[in-house]
This record gives C-alpha cells, structure tokens and sequence, in this order.
C-alpha cells in the first residue's frame, strides 16, 4: 500500500466517522499480515467492532435522555424477597412486547416494595433495544404541564412526550392533582392512548384514583385509557427500606451483645 492510499483510506474513515475502524486499522492490517487473515475476516471484524461501538454509543445517548433517576435490572431484583410478583409475568413484560403493541403496565403497591425499581428495569430494557424512552416523577410531570399550559404551549409539550415510544410516570398518588393538574394529565393520557406505551407506578389502589385526581369523572376517563390495554403488577410485599433497616438493627443489636 502506498502513502497516497494509504492517507486516502484514513481521510475517508475519518469522513465517514468510521473512527473505530480508523483506530484499528493499522494493528489490524500488521496481524492480518502476520497471520495470513483474509481480506473478508478483516473487514468482518473492523466493521463488527464499529458497529458494537455505534450501538454502544446510541445506548448511552437513549440512557442519558431517557432522565432516568438511577441504574435498575431486573436481575437485581430480589423476586425471592417480593414473593407476590410473578416473575414470569416480568420476563414477559421484559421481551418489549408491550410495547410493540402499544400496552401500558402499571405498578402499584405501598411505598418501598420496588415498584421503581421495576419501572426503571423495564425502561433499560428499552433503550437497550433501542426504544426512546422518557422517565419522569409524577410531580414534576404536572408542575411542567401546568407551566405549558399557562403559557399556550400545552400542545407542543404534549407532543413533545408523545414521542417518546414509551414514558415512564413514578409516583402517582402521593400528592392530589388540583383541577388543572388533573386535566393536563388527562389530556397526555389520551393523546398517548393506543399509540404508545406507558408505565406507571402508584402507591394507591385503582379505586383511590378518585382521590388524587379529586375528580371521579376524569380518574375514571383515565383508568379507562390506562388500563384498556395492560398488564397490573400489584405489589404486596415489604419495603426493601424497612427490610435493609430491621438488617442494620440485628446488625447493630449484635455489636452491643
């Protein structure tokens, strides 16, 4: 190989943005050499490494704009612990299924017992196999809702969410909507409704949902949107906190035996 080619074949990966190949082309063409690959198994392997790196990279993209609060897996869930989730029903869910046909899932259960934590796994699932995903607390949600609609770009935000394939909302029920709250909500909702996928996490019951929407009419319009196409996970266990906290209290219990 020639200068000249040689600093053409560099300048056009460079241009092509194929730096992982840029970057090891030359120790790949010296082991080939020494070796005696084929030009077919040298190019299957530069372009395997560039499309594992590209891939890599769209997920760290998709994770960073997914907004999620921390890093969840479903194998770091202790299904022993919480004995009332069927796990099969979650290895399910896990194939994305749901949301290629546009279903929600809706986690509901007291504060503690992993309903986030579930939330979150499946959205890393998502991104994994490169579904956008959007992950947002309840509160912020409405307060930014609310926002648009005072300054006339309700829409636009609406739209905006409706993008995302699926949208993740934690912690409905620990705080009531007030009536434009409520309304905004309904409104996303409705919007998203058989077109994508939403999950869910609430500490309250479907017949509490009364309460937080302050509202029975619109709780009840939403629950029909919601649960229409979905699968409930109702979580019955005990809080991982308190079980963490009984540990350090044994575990401290000992030190002063």
């Amino acid at each position: 190989m020639n200068n000249f080619t040689y600093e053409r074949l560099h300048n056009n990966l460079q241009y092509l943005k194929l730096n992982t190949i840029e970057e090891l082309l030359d120790n790949c063409l010296e082991i080939a050499a020494r070796d005696s690959k084929t030009t077919m198994e040298v190019l299957d392997y530069l372009f395997e490494r560039e499309k594992k790196h590209k891939e890599a990279a769209a997920i760290e993209r998709r994770m960073k704009s997914a907004g999620f609060p921390v890093k969840k897996t479903l194998e770091e869930f202790d299904f022993e612990f919480q004995k009332s989730i069927d796990k099969k029903v979650m290895e399910d869910l896990a194939t994305l299924r749901f949301v290629h046909n546009s279903e929600n899932v809706v986690l509901l259960g007291p504060p503690g017992v992993g309903k986030s934590h579930l939330a979150i796994a499946l959205g890393i699932e998502a991104v994994k196999a490169g579904i956008s995903v959007y992950f947002t607390n309840t509160g912020n949600l409405i307060e930014r809702l609310k926002i648009a609609n005072r300054e006339g770009i309700l829409e636009k935000k609406i739209r905006d969410l409706t993008k995302y394939k699926v949208l993740i909302i934690d912690e409905i029920g620990y705080l009531p909507f007030d009536d434009d709250g409520a309304h905004c909500l309904f409104q996303l909702i409705s919007r998203r409704y058989e077109k994508s996928s939403t999950i869910l996490t609430s500490n309250k019951s479907y017949g509490e949902w009364g309460e937080i929407f302050q509202d029975q009419v619109i709780a009840a319009a939403v629950l029909d949107r919601i649960l229409h196409h979905s699968t409930t996970i109702n979580i019955k266990g005990e809080s991982y906190r308190l079980k963490e906290r009984k540990k350090q209290g044994i575990k401290m219990g000992n030190m002063y035996q």
